[in-house]
């Protein structure tokens, strides 16, 4: 045989034992498929069986999640209206608690208000206290001191009694010396008969003089202070100073005044327009 032959041979052997291996893989493969098929359909089957079973949990779940979401919409729904039905009560809770608040504040203040006008009163108790206690005091001493006036008032009612009475004499005796200055050509006029008793400082000039030297007219009257009954006294002063005589006022005006010569001038002097007629200049002899 040949080299070629042989390696033909080799190689047609090596191939034989390949075919009798891969013969023997595939016999040995293909009754381990059919085993394992068969287990792996078991498989399947409790595979469906357990997918049918949990379909079935699925709607059974399913219809118990949509049960439970109509339950929870009602629930949510009941809690909604809750929500706010209490936030409402929650509301007009902050709105009582901001009223009460204010009223608290109110009141507070008005406490401390009050508080204050205690304390006023208080004081003003104890003042008015102290003011009774000094007025009783006060009112004790008036009570003496009302006695004492009490006693000086029936003292001054009778020297009242008796001053009327004296009053009475009085204005009996004025009338009967009113009627007499009257019938005597005098006034009965207060206030000339005080004017008498206290001539006016006045300082006056003769305007005229009657032909008889016995009257004459002066610068000065009633506005200046005369009355009737007033004495004057008459001078001159150029060309020397000298005293003339004294007239006695029988006729008053506002601006001037009449007067009367009264006895005789003094060395039979007459009396001249322009000479000093005065209550306040006196002779000296």
């Amino acid at each position: 045989m040949t080299l070629v032959g042989k390696i033909l041979v080799i190689v047609i052997m090596i191939f034989s034992v390949v075919f009798l291996g891969i013969s023997t893989v595939v016999f040995s493969t293909a009754k381990n498929w059919r085993v394992a098929t068969g287990a792996e359909r078991k498989k399947v089957d409790e595979l469906k069986k357990k997918l049918s079973d949990a379909q079935a949990s699925k709607d059974a779940a399913s219809k118990s999640l949509d049960d439970a979401k109509t339950s929870f919409d009602a629930l949510s729904k009941q809690l909604n209206e809750r929500i706010s039905q209490l936030e409402a009560e929650n509301k007009r809770d902050q709105e009582q608690i901001t009223d009460v608040r204010g009223q608290l504040e109110k009141a507070q203040t008005n406490a401390r208000a009050t508080l204050d006008e205690i304390k006023f009163r208080r004081d003003e108790t104890v003042l008015l206290r102290d003011q009774k206690s000094a007025v009783e005091k006060q009112a004790n001493e008036f009570k003496l001191h009302q006695a004492d006036l009490n006693d000086k008032i029936r003292e001054l009612e009778r020297q009242l009694e008796t001053a009327t009475k004296n009053n009475s004499d009085l204005r009996e005796r004025v009338a009967k010396f009113s009627t007499l200055l009257r019938q005597n050509g005098l006034s009965d006029d207060i206030s000339q008969i005080k004017g008498l008793e206290s001539p006016p400082p006045v300082v006056g000039e003769v305007k005229r003089i009657d032909p008889t030297n016995r009257r004459l007219e002066m610068t000065i009257g009633s506005d200046d202070g005369l009355v009737l009954g007033h004495e004057l006294f008459v001078f001159r002063t150029s060309p020397r100073p000298e005293y003339l005589g004294k007239i006695s006022v029988v006729a008053v005006e506002p601006d001037q005044a009449v007067g009367k010569v009264i006895g005789n001038t003094y060395q039979g002097k007459k009396i001249k327009e322009g000479d000093i007629v005065s209550s306040t200049i006196k002779p000296r002899f």
